[in-house]
């Protein structure tokens, strides 16, 4: 059997790799089946999978009554199923005292570009982090940019000054602060590792992505920078010099189960 953390071979029923130390490496022989899911474990198509069902959901809520704000939110659903399924912000965390918004948001999308173009960023850039950190590690990263991004985000519009194109938002949501936070994470581990090509290839994505910041309309570059920063700070704290553990798979399910728990309690507590 392969260990999942290092690779190299070891019993199925071992109770550590003589390798990393990982305990039940073989994982009872179960291994295999996980490998074949990918270096995510299939945990970045579910992500992906979950949003786009979120999405049909807030538009199957609006009733047919979507936003035509800015081109991100054409064909997407309505303030009013974005605030129900938990949408983060100034207005949400501060007035309406919904601060798990932070997590929930994260999930939401503004319109049919928005989550097309964070969706194909986040296979793109999901299996990728997956290779560094471990499939694990990967979605604490993930989680920690959302909860960074959008908790700046809405601090920003509260205690900072509003500057051009640099503005808390009132209203936020997306999968970028999270996108932001993988970012983050291949940054240092350029940084960390030496590797001159993650670190450039880094760098060009946060360029493209302070550019896009500055000539696109409605665009929470306070949530991209908190979403970057949180993302960078916990991959110096998961330190991807190390194989990732077990404890760090059962983390990263508590991670997903508290951001879907969120949502739940978003839209039971909105109801009334």
């Amino acid at each position: 059997m392969i260990c999942t953390s290092c690779g190299v071979l070891v019993g199925v029923n071992d109770d550590t790799c003589y390798n990393c130390g990982r305990r039940n490496p073989g994982l009872w022989g179960f291994a295999p089946l996980l490998r074949s899911l990918g270096a995510d474990l299939g945990l970045i198509p579910f992500i992906i999978g979950s949003c786009a069902t979120i999405y049909v959901l807030t538009l199957v809520s609006s009733g047919g009554m979507m936003g035509q704000g800015s081109p991100l939110s054409v064909l997407g659903p309505n303030n009013r199923a974005l605030l129900l399924f938990g949408e983060s912000g100034a207005v949400p965390v501060f007035l309406y005292h919904r601060w798990w918004t932070v997590l929930s948001a994260g999930w939401l999308h503004a319109g049919l570009l928005h989550i097309l173009f964070n969706m194909m960023a986040l296979w793109q850039l999901g299996p990728v982090t997956a290779q560094f950190y471990g499939p694990g590690r990967t979605v604490i990263i993930y989680t920690a940019g959302a909860v960074a991004g959008f908790a700046l985000s809405s601090c920003a519009a509260v205690f900072l000054p509003a500057f051009p194109f640099l503005h808390g938002s009132l209203f936020t949501v997306g999968a970028s602060a999270s996108i932001s936070g993988l970012i983050g994470a291949l940054m240092y581990y350029g940084r960390s590792t030496g590797s001159s090509l993650v670190r450039a290839e880094a760098t060009r994505i946060v360029i493209m992505l302070v550019f896009y910041g500055f000539i696109m309309p409605n665009i929470d570059n306070y949530a991209h920078a908190g979403g970057f920063g949180g993302g960078y700070l916990a991959a110096m704290i998961l330190n991807p010099m190390k194989p990732e553990r077990g404890d760090h798979v059962l983390i990263a399910v508590i991670c997903l189960a508290a951001s879907l728990a969120s949502i739940v309690v978003s839209v039971v507590t909105a109801l009334p």
